[in-house]
Parts: structure tokens; C-alpha cells; sequence
């Protein structure tokens, strides 16, 4: 193991550490997908009954969309940890040790990673729980998983990358909700694609959400283009590397700044 993963790593565990001081955190960023998953799955369930909707099951098609929802708002607030260190001086003590500098930003978004792995488990659980059904089983699971990881890790890239340049809560949080909410409801979360507006159809067709609900419904399915999954999966990586380097950009800024 190189050295740079090994401290990785050491941040990945310090920021574990600190989830488990407070296990309550992943039960409570539960408690709106689950409330949505639920109430909105009752809620609309004829929604099936509109003419060209593909779905027979109105909890099937909103399973996976909740799943990327709960691991994009997951990801949106992963930058408050970056502010609290920068509060706390814990970063400026960490500039003046050995720890690589890469790791002060892969740390919390490998322990970003695992939370959204938990929370995923569950809500598809609960879907299976309130009558889902995934003709693509495990390896469908794995893959929609897959893809809330890698749309986590893009949106946690560019949290921490904003709380370096901002630096302040209150622009955090305007952000996070700027980017968050929009991205959320110009997608097909809740509603499959060609029943919508067709400007919002044109904005979905580059929402990195769409392309991660899309590429988990069609893994989940019965008979899987696999292209088709792949290809937005491979859009979700590119996402996340480019987020990826806009966070080390952020860090360096900070770090010639002090």
C-alpha cells in the first residue's frame, strides 16, 4: 500500500471514529428518504395507471430513486466536516505533520462512501419490505449501489471543495441547496422521463442524478442493457474525477493561503 492510500485510510478511520461517537447521524439523514419512500409510494402509487408509464409498480421505479437521492443529499453536507476541522484549527495542525495532503481530502470522502453503502442497504430493504420487487437481484443491487457512490463521491468532492474557498457555513449550506434540490427534481427520481416537460427532459439528459437513477432502475430490471448502464456509469466517474481534482484545487488554495 502506497503511502498516500495508507493515510487515506488513517483519515478514513478517524472520520469512522467520529461516526461512531454519534450513530444516530445515519438515522437521522434516513428519515426524509424513508418519509418520501413511504408516503410517496403510497402516495402515487396509480400513477402506474398514466399512459406510457413502463412501470407496474409505482415503489419498484421510486425504490432506486430514493437510493441516489439519499446519497446525493448524504454527499451535499460531507463538506461541514472540512469546516469544522478548518474551525477547529485541525487542518493547519495536520499541514504541519507527515500526513499527505491528498488524504485530508479522500479521508472523509472514503468515510462518505461507506455511510452511503449503509443507507443504501436499508432504503432497499425497506423497498423490498413495502412490496419492491428487482428482477436483476444482488448484481442489480450492487450496481445501483455503485452508483450512488459514485454520484456521492462527485457531490462530496465538490462540498469539501467549496467549504476550502468559502469557508463559511451559511455560503455552504446556500450552495449545498442551490445544487442539491434542482438537481433532485430535473431528473427521474419521481418520475419516469418521457412524462415530463421536455425542457426538464433536455436538462435531465446531463444531470449526473438522472444518468445514476437511470443506470440503477436498468440494472434492477429483468433484461439489462448493460451498455446503456455502463455508459452512464462511466459519466458518473468522469463526474467524480473532475470533482475530485476541484477539491485538491480548493486545498491547495487554502494551503497557500496560510
Amino acid at each position: 500500500m502506497t503511502i498516500a492510500a495508507r493515510h487515506s485510510w488513517f483519515m478514513t478511520q478517524r472520520h469512522l471514529r467520529g461516526l461512531l461517537r454519534q450513530p444516530w447521524y445515519v438515522a437521522i439523514t434516513l428519515v426524509q428518504p424513508v418519509i418520501w419512500l413511504l408516503l410517496f409510494g403510497a402516495l402515487f402509487k396509480s400513477v402506474v395507471e398514466i399512459p406510457g408509464f413502463t412501470s407496474d409498480s409505482y415503489i419498484d421505479f421510486l425504490t432506486p430513486g430514493i437510493v441516489v437521492m439519499t446519497a446525493l443529499f448524504s454527499s451535499g453536507w460531507n463538506g461541514m466536516g472540512m469546516l469544522n476541522d478548518l474551525d477547529r484549527g485541525v487542518v493547519d495542525r495536520f499541514l504541519v505533520s507527515p500526513a499527505q495532503r491528498l488524504s485530508l481530502v479522500t479521508g472523509p470522502i472514503t468515510q462518505l462512501a461507506i455511510v452511503i453503502v449503509i443507507q443504501s442497504l436499508i432504503i432497499v430493504a425497506l423497498g423490498l419490505a413495502a412490496g419492491a420487487s428487482f428482477p436483476g437481484g444482488v448484481p442489480g443491487v450492487l450496481v445501483l449501489i455503485a452508483c450512488a457512490v459514485l454520484l456521492g463521491a462527485a457531490l462530496g468532492g465538490l462540498s469539501n471543495g467549496l467549504a476550502l474557498l468559502a469557508r463559511k457555513e451559511e455560503t455552504l449550506i446556500a450552495a449545498v441547496n442551490f445544487i442539491v434540490l434542482p438537481l433532485t427534481f430535473l431528473s427521474s427520481t419521481f418520475m419516469q422521463e418521457s412524462l415530463v416537460p421536455g425542457w426538464i427532459q433536455d436538462v435531465a439528459r446531463v444531470n449526473p442524478v438522472n444518468w445514476a437513477v437511470q443506470a440503477g432502475r436498468e440494472a434492477l430490471g429483468a433484461s439489462v442493457d448493460w451498455g446503456y448502464v455502463l455508459a452512464r456509469m462511466g459519466g458518473l466517474l468522469a463526474v467524480a474525477v473532475v470533482c475530485g481534482w476541484f477539491a485538491v484545487r480548493a486545498f491547495r488554495t487554502y494551503q497557500r493561503s496560510v
